[in-house]
Order: structure tokens, then C-alpha cells, then sequence
């Protein structure tokens, strides 16, 4: 595909608007770790759907580009940063993660050319 013709990527992009505006919609801003996390991660989610969006080659490997970097280290943030315990904003950040990884899968698979049995 060309570049910005992919609906995974303006997906991605997706998910970081909805992680930076989690805090202001569950009323956590208060908890300073998980609102600062939340909008680091959710820019830099809308800003690795822009870059993927923008390359014309398309991604190999849910691992091996920017939206699945920053979608493992939002998965993993609630723990490392300690807001595991502020429930919506760790379940949005965990979740927007998952789903970071599923729709980039789903770009892998309909890549795979098809084999005849």
C-alpha cells in the first residue's frame, strides 16, 4: 500500500488522542505519574501512527516499528511508573496497547501472500 492509505495506522493515531484525553475523561489528573504518562504516551502513540502512516514501506513486524515500540512500553508504563492502581487510566493504557498490536497484526496478516494448499 501507499503512504496514508492504510486505516491501521490513522488507527494508531486514534488510540494515542483517546490515551492523552483518558485523565481529563475519568476525572484522573489529579494523580500527576498517570495524567503526565497518559499524555507522553498517547502523543507519542499519535505521533508513531503518523510516521507509519507517512512511509511508504509497509510494516514487517508489529514489533519491528514505531506504533509496536510505544504500544509495549504503554503496556508495560502502568507497572513501571507505578499507576497500576489508578484503574481507567492503567485499563486505557493497557488496552490502547492490546489493541496498538492487534490492528498492527491485522496489517500483517492481510500482507501474507496466500499459499494454495
Amino acid at each position: 500500500m501507499t503512504a496514508w492509505r492504510r486505516w491501521q495506522d490513522y488507527a494508531t493515531m486514534l488510540f494515542g488522542v483517546l490515551l492523552f484525553v483518558s485523565p481529563f475523561v475519568f476525572g484522573a489528573t489529579s494523580n500527576r505519574t498517570a495524567a503526565l504518562s497518559a499524555y507522553v504516551l498517547g502523543i507519542l502513540l499519535f505521533l508513531s501512527g503518523i510516521i507509519a502512516a507517512a512511509t511508504r514501506e509497509a510494516r514487517r513486524s508489529p514489533i519491528l516499528n514505531a506504533p509496536g515500540v510505544v504500544a509495549i512500553v504503554t503496556f508495560l508504563a502502568p507497572w513501571v511508573l507505578g499507576f497500576s492502581t489508578v484503574t481507567a487510566v492503567a485499563w486505557t493504557a493497557w488496552v490502547t496497547a492490546i489493541l496498538t498490536v492487534v490492528v498492527a497484526a491485522t496489517f500483517i496478516l492481510m500482507r501474507r501472500p496466500q499459499t494454495a494448499a
